[in-house]
């Protein structure tokens, strides 16, 4: 993992030799630690509006997060490497990751944006496999981090978890359609105000009286399937609407409704 600064407290681990300690027995145990009410009630209230956590009883919420580190990633620090060993999974709190991947010529692909309540890392049958993509944080981050064995184990143990990371997986494979389709079928200008509705939502940043999304017009380029020149003069078209405006690496939507309306007329 990359470079990142340890935030909060990791809670002492129960005996791991011990099997049959139930969840609300293990936490008990370790309540003595200082601080730990209150950082688990944190936690809590933090997971429990993500999808991974829906319908999850927060007795078993509170068994699955206790054992997490919180992990602080700067803006562009690399969370995950392509190439490198898949040894941890984590869940992001706050901020925005870029998840990509590099091409023979050198150049990078974005595959997607991940927002908070989106798990990261590698899963599946394939886990313990090395990294396909590489992750960079867009924005200061706050992450929950387990180690593959424990994160592993807690999916084994809680059904639940199971399937709202199968759900959110099919949720990320859903949207790589609609970005085929939209590429295959739709004018660029469609795309690219379909994208920023979507972005808005996902990773947007409220900031006064606008939503922050912190890309470049190379990155929005690239995740429409489309030009530099193109997504600048757009941009320029839509500023001067007072929909959005544009800035090196961040472009701020000043007309949410606006621009909804706009990816319904093109």
């Amino acid at each position: 993992m990359g470079q990142a600064a340890l935030v909060g407290v990791v809670f002492p681990s129960a005996d791991r030799v011990v099997r049959h300690v139930s969840a609300t027995s293990a936490i008990q145990e370790r309540a003595a630690a200082p601080g730990f009410n209150s950082i688990l009630k944190r936690r809590l209230d933090s997971v429990q509006r993500f999808e991974a956590f829906s319908e999850i009883p927060g007795s078993d919420c509170a068994a699955i997060v206790v054992d997490a580190q919180e992990m602080q990633f700067q803006r562009h620090s690399t969370v995950f490497s392509e190439g490198s060993p898949a040894t941890r999974v984590a869940l992001l709190l706050s901020g925005c990751m870029k998840i990509t991947q590099g091409r023979a010529q050198g150049q990078e692909v974005i595959l997607r944006l991940n927002g908070p309540g989106d798990v990261l890392g590698k899963l599946g049958s394939q886990a313990r496999a090395n990294h396909l993509y590489t992750t960079y944080a867009v924005q200061p981050s706050l992450a929950l981090v387990w180690e593959m064995d424990a994160f592993e184990r807690l999916v084994d143990r809680f059904p639940l978890l199971r399937r709202n990371i199968a759900s959110i997986l099919e949720r990320h494979l859903n949207e790589l359609e609609i970005r085929y389709r939209e590429v295959s079928t739709e004018k660029v200008s469609s795309r690219l105000s379909n994208l920023l509705v979507r972005l808005v939502s996902q990773v947007g940043r409220r900031i006064e009286d606008c939503v922050e999304i912190a890309l470049s017009r190379r990155e929005l380029a690239q995740l429409t399937g489309t030009t530099l020149f193109t997504v600048s003069r757009l941009l320029c078209q839509w500023e001067a609407q007072g929909i959005v405006s544009a800035r090196r690496e961040v472009v701020l939507v000043h007309d949410v409704p606006a621009l909804q309306e706009l990816s319904r007329e093109e």
